[in-house]
């Protein structure tokens, strides 16, 4: 009886400190904090993009060169395997990815609560509330976005994305430029967010760094669910222009399209 009795005080120890344990951990768990990269690799179809040299077909059969890529990437939101979300702060949420520039590829972010994400969540552009903050509520964005050539002029606003190069077409056979800015365009702001499933769960941990690898496939702004042909816009032969009228809305809706995610590295 003494043996039976002893072995149930060792049982329901042993369940009690397994128990406690894992509450432990779980508890840990939910305080801490870890780092997310958030990694953009422009392409453009299935080809990684090379610019001033690699000459890209259209689908109207317009030729490019691609020289400038650049685009505003906000607001980054996660999401969790529970459904729960984390809104990277909006002071910190605003990045510029550059093809031009070695430090325009991958974002870091910092103090992520632990967990398994999903889902994420970013703006293209600067949203009309932290514009609105006028000139001085911008941070040091403002100056980064000039250094970058992504503003026209504060009372105009940022360029949300800013596609350049030259091209030649069949009716237009000498090599001109061509250059796409959206933006706020009169009343019509432009802004827009993509939200994207995760192949795999960015597991973020105080020792475990994941890094989102986002593919944004340029020829979705020409070629996506709009077409859009540079030649209609060259105007006089000083090159297309594409910074407003019918055009922009339609551009806007495909850079929409343009993301997706590759793959998770969990490391």
């Amino acid at each position: 009886m003494k043996k039976i009795l002893y072995k149930l005080i060792i049982v329901t120890l042993g369940i009690f400190i397994t128990s406690c344990s894992s509450d432990d951990e779980q508890n840990n768990t939910a305080t801490e904090t870890g780092k997310l990269g958030l990694k953009f690799d422009n392409s453009y179809n299935d080809n990684d993009l090379i610019l001033d040299t690699q000459v890209i077909t259209t689908a109207n059969n317009e030729k490019l060169k691609v020289n400038v890529v650049r685009y505003i990437v906000s607001n980054i939101v996660l999401t969790k395997s529970d459904g729960t979300t984390f809104t990277y702060p909006k002071a910190k949420s605003y990045f510029i990815a550059d093809e031009d520039d070695a430090a325009g590829y991958q974002f870091d972010l910092a103090d992520i609560p632990a967990g398994d994400y999903t889902k994420v969540k970013f703006g293209i552009g600067v949203d009309k509330e932290q514009w609105q903050l006028g000139a001085s509520g911008q941070g040091d964005f403002l100056a980064k976005a000039q250094a970058k050539d992504l503003l026209w002029s504060w009372s105009a606003g940022y360029k949300f994305l800013a596609f350049e190069g030259t091209f030649t077409s069949a009716t237009v056979t000498e090599s001109s430029s061509f250059m796409i800015h959206t933006g706020q365009i009169g009343t019509s702001y432009n802004y827009i967010e993509v939200t994207l499933d995760l192949p795999t769960k960015a597991l973020v941990r105080k020792n475990i760094t994941p890094a989102i690898h986002v593919v944004t496939d340029l020829s979705k702004i020409l070629d996506g669910e709009n077409t859009i042909k540079l030649s209609d816009y060259n105007e006089a032969g000083m090159g297309a222009m594409i910074m407003g009228g019918e055009a922009l809305p339609k551009i806007t809706a495909n850079i929409s399209k343009m993301f997706r995610i590759d793959h998770v590295h969990n490391d």
